[in-house]
């Protein structure tokens, strides 16, 4: 039986919280100052080279179409066995991050039934477990009741925001870049909240009743 956050009428009581949308009302920055920039995917490689502390994502779609091309991902569909690579450039570059002490951090929202790219992410993160990132999972339900968006984001070094922007056939076009107080205080707020409620693979995946 799948964990399940458990909220009363007034938002407390035992694992109840407040929303981070109503903190926002009270608490977050109400100036926009800064005028944000889109850049390429090459560029927005290069950001996990250059954070100095923490990369953090929430990831809340059931589909990334480039994961759909790769060779791993056939291998998922037709085997549900995977034969990882551990030494392409983004391994490489993770782990000698995290080897520095740097934290690389993700939350990832699932359905209720799982759609097959969600199945293969979960699958996934057993090798970014080895790279030394720290993937959480939480299940979109709970999402909603704790009113995270329905958004795709890094967060660097809790100062600058990279938002993910997607097409109609779910495929990464490019990524708008932010250092306005506003929105990082808000994808602050999101961090804390969904780290706090999602769980490792390990306990998620044991909450599905299954051992994949």
């Amino acid at each position: 039986m799948a964990r399940r956050l458990r909220f009363n009428g007034t938002g407390t009581g035992v694992g109840a919280v407040v929303g981070p949308c109503e903190l926002l009302v009270d608490w977050a920055p109400k100036e926009r100052t800064r005028q944000g920039r889109t850049i390429g995917l090459d560029e927005f490689g290069g950001l996990f080279g250059r954070f100095e502390h923490t990369a953090w994502r929430l990831e809340t779609r059931r589909r990334y179409a480039s994961d759909e091309e790769t060779d791993t991902y056939r291998q998922f569909t037709e085997t549900g066995d995977v034969d990882w690579d551990y030494d392409n450039p983004y391994c490489r570059m993770i782990r000698e991050q995290t080897g520095q002490g740097k934290r690389v951090e993700r939350v990832r929202i699932v359905d209720e039934e799982p759609t097959t790219g969600q199945l293969y992410l979960l699958d996934n993160a057993k090798r970014n477990a080895v790279m030394g990132e720290d993937i959480r999972n939480l299940w979109r339900a709970d999402a909603d009741r704790l009113r995270l968006p329905a958004e795709d984001f890094w967060l660097f070094d809790s100062r600058l925001v990279a938002f993910l922007r997607f097409d109609d056939d779910d495929q990464l076009t490019h990524v708008d870049l932010s250092t306005e107080p506003a929105e990082v205080v808000r994808c602050s707020m999101v961090r804390d909240a969904a780290w706090h409620h999602a769980v490792t693979r390990e306990q998620f995946m044991s909450e599905m009743g299954s051992d994949r």
